[in-house]
């Protein structure tokens, strides 16, 4: 297995499609996450077969699938959406890590990381769980509805607080403090969107998994806002 592991092996299986490449700036070859002893190509794999196991058993128990959510309605939307907003959020951490020696920007992106690598693991068992696509028809952020799709949506129809592939070429080619202001400044942008995605996930979903996730993913993100922007001020 490659140092970058593949990068949690595109997520998990023949789902999501991951995260790009880890591209290692700094040449730090052994990437050890923080306050543990445990090589990274190992404690990945080991979060990854946990996930997978969760998984198949959600899969084995489950049978019955008449009362799954429709593949229009909120919560297969948001279990697609999110899925790709969390990615992009695991890829902007990755790059920061291997563009930083400082340990809090490390831990941060490395909490990043694991945490969302987890949940969008999840999301993708509910949706094979339910017997629907990981993609769907319908455009992002459909599901929202009518009345509130205008105020979630990004600029671009995309889903909110996404960066654009101008903003990532910006941060693959910076280093050093300079590369830790930029993830700043772009997570507390992403985790912003995705708050907004969760909170439309809370009052619209069916299924009482979606509404508990979304909601964790609200307040986690709410207060992991606070956090980013008080380690902005410290470099500006």
């Amino acid at each position: 297995m490659t140092p970058d592991v593949d990068r949690a092996a595109g997520a998990v299986g023949d789902g999501p499609e991951g995260v790009a490449d880890h591209d290692d700036a700094t040449g730090d070859d052994d990437l050890v996450p923080p306050a543990s002893g445990r090589t990274w190509p190992v404690a990945v794999a080991l979060a990854l077969v946990a996930l997978l196991v969760g998984v198949l058993g959600t899969l084995w128990v489950t049978g019955d699938r008449s009362s799954a959510p429709s593949d229009w309605g909120a919560d297969a939307g948001f279990a697609r959406d999110m899925q790709t907003h969390h990615y992009q959020a695991v890829e902007m951490s990755f790059l920061v890590y291997d563009r930083t020696r400082d340990p809090a920007v490390r831990t941060l992106a490395y909490d990043i990381i694991t945490s969302q690598q987890q949940q969008a693991g999840q999301m993708y068992g509910w949706l094979r769980q339910w017997g629907l696509s990981q993609t769907g028809s319908r455009p992002p952020m459909a599901w929202v509805g009518s009345g509130h799709a205008s105020a979630h949506a990004g600029a671009d129809g995309t889903m909110p607080g996404m960066a654009t592939t101008a903003q990532l070429d910006e941060l693959r080619a910076a280093t050093g403090v300079e590369a830790e202001r930029l993830f700043l400044r772009l997570m507390i942008a992403h985790h912003t969107g995705g708050v907004a995605m969760a909170d439309a996930a809370v009052a619209q979903a069916r299924t009482d998994e979606v509404r508990s996730l979304a909601s964790a993913i609200a307040s986690a993100q709410t207060s992991e806002i606070a956090l980013l922007r008080s380690m902005l001020a410290e470099r500006s």
